[in-house]
């Protein structure tokens, strides 16, 4: 088992590289990127700046000299493959490059908002699973009950409306009707004057609202995924013969067929690794959270490659850790994996 996570491990740099080469190639070739953005910008001042007897269309030309600024500038004078390679080479000394938008070193922009999507990933991770897992549980166990029942359309109702949409109709009832908690931002503008006891409940009355639309697409997969499982399990022969030797029910449940009905949550676990940074961006967009989604969704849309590059770079690379953690789970959960 040790070689083969080994070998798992040795597999991350070159998908990483095939991944990341891919997004870069893309990046050069689509086009309205910061080079056009910035012709424009340059034509537009050219045509604004200059005399009033100057034409529009002596005003709209650029230089030679300027183009291959700009070019050098955003690094669009050299091949795609001499580009990566360079791009490549500040990796690997933890230098990302500089964001065009905001004219910082893009590990600060991404530290900046790391922590905000951090809080978020690791409550609604734990949330999930706190809640669902039970909840799974009881739902195959009464199931066709009216606790079965009443769940299973309180689940799929939150499961059928989508998050942004909730959060808009929560703010709208919430924070601008009954005014109980704030319309958006992480925390509040005071925040550094408060005491601990009051950024403590100013962070809970902030997060909320975004927590329950984080949380409602996610409570439908792991509890139904559990609950039918668990009931597959609890028909099998092996809890009917557990039971027939006289073990009871309950420890029929929960010291065999709970453990195979962990397989599947196990294999998903690791994909959730995403959600600690991912988030949702039409979430952050709505609550007004400047979350790592947020700045990928707004790298794309300003062709701010270096970020773009960065946020690739992580999620991927959470991504493959993700993997590895459910292969990990997946043996430790099932005894019968033996990987060779």
């Amino acid at each position: 088992m040790r070689d083969y996570f080994l070998r798992r491990l040795l597999l991350i740099p070159p998908t990483l590289l095939g991944v990341t080469i891919i997004v870069f190639a893309i990046t050069r070739l689509v086009p309205g990127g910061p080079l056009e953005r910035a012709i424009m910008e340059t034509q537009q001042m050219s045509m604004t700046g200059g005399g009033g007897g100057q034409s529009a269309g002596q005003g709209m030309a650029i230089s030679d000299e300027q183009l291959e600024a700009l070019k050098e500038y955003y690094g669009f004078d050299k091949p795609i493959l001499q580009s990566y390679a360079e791009w490549l080479g500040k990796v690997v000394t933890g230098d990302l490059g500089s964001s065009y938008r905001y004219n910082e070193p893009v590990w600060d922009v991404i530290n900046d908002r790391f922590p905000v999507s951090l809080y978020y990933g690791i409550v609604t991770l734990i949330l999930t699973y706190a809640v669902c897992i039970p909840l799974g549980i009881l739902k195959a166990i009464r199931h066709r009950t009216f606790v079965d029942n009443i769940s299973s359309v309180l689940i799929f109702v939150g499961y059928a409306i989508p998050g942004y949409a909730l959060g808009s109709l929560l703010i709208l009832f919430f924070a601008v009707r009954l005014e109980w908690f704030p319309m958006g931002g992480f925390v509040s503008f005071n925040f550094d004057e408060l005491n601990a006891a009051e950024k403590t409940l100013d962070l809970i009355n902030h997060s909320l609202l975004p927590l329950i639309c984080y949380l409602v697409g996610s409570f439908a997969l792991v509890t139904l995924l559990l609950k039918n499982h668990l009931m597959d399990n609890l028909a099998a022969d092996y809890i009917r013969t557990a039971i027939a030797k006289g073990v009871s029910f309950r420890k029929s449940v929960t010291g065999h067929a709970m453990r195979n009905s962990l397989i599947p949550i196990a294999t998903t676990f690791g994909q959730n690794i995403t959600l600690l940074v991912g988030g949702s961006f039409l979430i952050e967009s709505i609550f007004d959270i400047d979350g790592f989604g947020l700045l990928g969704l707004s790298a794309i849309l300003d062709r701010d490659y270096p970020v773009v590059m960065g946020v690739v770079l992580l999620a991927s690379l959470l991504l493959l850790i993700g993997n590895i953690i459910s292969d990990v789970l997946v043996a430790l959960v099932d005894p019968r994996i033996r990987f060779s």
